[in-house]
């Protein structure tokens, strides 16, 4: 037995290199199981989809076997390839994380988030509401995982004002230490700085001693518990609430670049997918689903309350309450009066929202109509206002300086700077996105999606507004355990085609398998927001799987209420589109009759 706890941990520690170098053989029976060219595609995607799944490789390393693979098998010329990683759509993307890096430069993000926390109140069901709210307007924006990072310290913060030192030190140590445990075992982020501070000073859970009589021990054993779910509601909405977040935007999340550029890829002629058509369809989604979940996580812990209190505990809560408001108030003095640069940064973040929405928002002409079609793009538009960014001053600029000879000759220095730029622009998602690209390239081309939609007959019976539900809940598992940018490159081709054969528009099928990849809220391991959260040692497994089951329910059937109602005019979702006619030439169509039931169903 001994020698094979051995073995067995030798074999876990070398698992990577040994799925490096097993997983290429175990797939090799593929080549030879479907026609050649289309057979060496699928080869090289299941081969990226089990090193992307494992991590065998890091991500945006096996985002680059594309390049070497499709040239080496005689799928794409590397001219072909090579192009996909900087398609435009990478640089919309570019762009958003540019102007991200800016407002974190200057510290906006901050000064918004308390400004909603001093606005929506300090009860504990408001403040979960306000921490929800700021988290997913940032990561409509920012990175969800820098959302996060930057919520989770104010959080503590606000937590320890409500809850007294004394009182924060004793309970939650034994779940800390679960927790953390569990989180060394799975290989998770590491927590900021700052966040590993707050977390150090506020191990406790069970917080009741100042406020809870001692004659009551079994109210002060209520009240015990009420403050530790309320600590654990505050912490777990925050990650929630950033991948709901960034769903309302194409720039907030890879998922819905990779949707935009895959268009671009399998149906050229498709124009109905922007910035602004897709924030009409995604915010009132992003809103619906914040207040579900804001009720299900104010009611799960204790935010909510319909029963009557004693009058000396609601005092000492009010209390705790005008402390928590004190320490907000704080935060924000402390970041002083605004500064130019920040004034400067928030009126170009306007111009980079309203130019986006405003370029061709389809329900009425934008301003790229000005320009010859096809000439503006989304990318165009951010580049050109993140380019502002590396030039306008950070300080005002003063017009008696060019008089006063006495004055220093110092540089001003602009409002973000390329060293900065560089440092805050996570470019592997970059290459990631190229890879998503580059392989739904090689699927059209090789003939792969089109052999993929032959072996699809079996689902030519599914209604399609059940296809909707069960394409999101096979999603929205799947990315519980990978990547949800790995999760939708391997998705999408297969959902175009599904749709083809179906002869329904694609994007009923591939915007809820896009949305429903960010629906990860069950594990900790899930999304690095998650993860995040959950090192901060005040929640258990148990806790985010209880949570994020609803959650991942909640978020299917309101997507599927969403594609089945205004995304049905925003998309033209009732009609197979033309340009999605002219793809599916090469695939087998359905007979007249079973395509007229298919469009009464929708």
């Amino acid at each position: 037995m001994a020698a094979l706890a051995a073995l067995a941990k030798k074999v876990w520690s070398a698992r990577r290199m040994l799925v490096l170098l097993l997983a290429p053989l175990a797939l090799l029976p593929v080549v030879f199981a479907l026609p050649p060219k289309e057979g060496r595609c699928l080869f090289v995607i299941l081969l990226m989809a089990v090193y992307w799944c494992t991590e065998a490789l890091p991500l945006s390393v096996t985002a680059l076997l594309p390049i070497v693979l499709f040239p080496f098998l005689g799928i794409l010329p590397s001219s072909k390839v090579c192009p996909q990683y900087f398609l435009d759509t990478n640089f919309l993307f570019l762009s958003g994380l540019i102007m991200a890096g800016a407002i974190e430069e200057w510290n906006l993000h901050r000064r918004i988030a308390l400004k909603v926390l001093m606005l929506v109140g300090v009860q504990p069901a408001r403040l979960i509401l306000g921490m929800m709210l700021t988290t997913s307007f940032l990561s409509m924006w920012l990175s969800n995982t820098a959302s996060t990072a930057m919520m989770l310290p104010i959080a503590n913060a606000i937590l320890k004002s409500l809850f007294s030192p004394k009182e924060t030190q004793k309970d939650l140590s034994r779940e800390s230490e679960e927790s953390t445990a569990t989180a060394q075992r799975s290989g998770l982020h590491a927590v900021p700085t700052e966040m590993q501070f707050l977390a150090s000073t506020e191990q406790g859970g069970h917080l009741e001693e100042a406020e809870a009589p001692l004659d009551l021990p079994a109210d002060s054993q209520k009240e015990e518990e009420r403050r530790r779910n309320i600590w654990k509601g505050f912490l777990i909405s925050i990650p929630y609430s950033a991948s709901i977040g960034g769903t309302a935007t194409l720039t907030g999340t890879a998922p819905n670049l990779i949707l935009l550029g895959q268009l671009k890829s399998f149906f050229p002629q498709c124009d109905v997918v922007n910035f602004g058509s897709w924030f009409i369809f995604a915010l009132p989604l992003m809103l619906l689903f914040l207040l579900a979940g804001w009720l299900w996580i104010s009611f799960l812990y204790g935010g909510i309350s319909f029963r009557c209190r004693r009058k000396k505990k609601s005092s000492l809560r009010a209390d705790a309450e005008h402390q928590a408001r004190a320490v907000i108030q704080e935060e924000f003095q402390n970041l002083g009066p605004i500064k130019f640069a920040e004034q400067a940064v928030f009126i170009l973040f306007c111009a980079f929202a309203v130019l986006l929405f405003s370029r061709d928002p389809k329900f009425i002409p934008g301003w790229a109509s000005l320009f010859p079609p096809g000439f503006v793009s989304d990318a165009v538009t951010g580049v050109a206002i993140v380019i502002i960014l590396f030039f306008f001053p950070s300080q005002r600029p003063s017009f008696k300086w060019w008089f006063d000879f006495k004055a220093p000759n110092t540089q001003t220095e602009p409002l973000l700077t390329w060293k900065k730029a560089q440092e805050t622009v996570p470019w592997n998602i970059i290459l990631l996105l190229g890879g998503g690209f580059a392989m739904a390239k090689g699927c059209e081309e090789s003939g792969l999606s089109a052999w993929i939609g032959g072996q699809l007959h079996p689902l030519e019976h599914v209604p399609p507004v059940l296809a909707v539900m069960l394409i999101t809940v096979v999603i929205a598992f799947f990315t519980e355990f990978a990547s949800n940018t790995a999760t939708i490159i391997i998705f999408l081709p297969v959902l175009a085609e599904l749709a083809i054969r179906l002869r329904v528009h694609p994007l009923y099928l591939m915007i809820p398998g896009t949305v429903g990849c960010s629906y990860a809220f069950m594990l900790p391991v899930s999304t690095p927001p998650n993860s995040i959260a959950f090192a901060s040692g005040h929640l258990l497994v148990k806790d985010m799987v209880r949570t994020g089951f609803l959650m991942n329910v909640m978020g299917v059937l309101l997507l599927s209420l969403a594609m089945n109602t205004w995304a049905q005019s925003i998309f033209q979702l009732g009609t197979f589109p033309d340009w999605a006619d002219i793809h599916s030439t090469n695939a087998t169509e359905l007979p007249p009759t079973l395509a007229n039931d298919t469009f009464r169903t929708l």
